[in-house]
């Protein structure tokens, strides 16, 4: 963190590094987005719904990851995390943080 950046967290100020949320595609977003947008797509072909988002300010450090898959069926939320968490295995190493939150189809 910079110290800039530690003085305006420390006057109790909101600060706003980055877009709240953006939609990824494989062709958009940061590298980290795509990279992490890539590996859920591969290791979760029949997700209906997947956005992945870098809530660190573009620095790669935490993302939140909502994802919808019918692979989630019958399987409790924890469960589900634990596939997501498996799946970034990798990438999961350079992070300090991450956001999931996992669906199944409603159909």
């Amino acid at each position: 963190m910079t110290s800039a950046l530690r003085a305006l967290l420390s006057t109790n100020r909101v600060v706003v590094l980055g877009p709240v949320q953006r939609h990824v595609s494989s062709q958009t977003g940061t590298d980290g987005e795509v990279r992490i947008t890539n590996v859920l797509k591969e290791k979760f072909p029949s997700a209906s719904s997947l956005r992945v988002v870098d809530i660190s300010g573009g620095c790669g450090a935490m993302y939140e990851i909502h994802i919808e898959s019918s692979e989630f069926k019958g399987k409790r939320t924890i469960q589900q995390h634990q596939l997501v968490n498996q799946a970034l295995k990798e990438e999961i190493q350079g992070m300090h943080g991450l956001r999931i939150f996992t669906d199944v189809p409603k159909h």
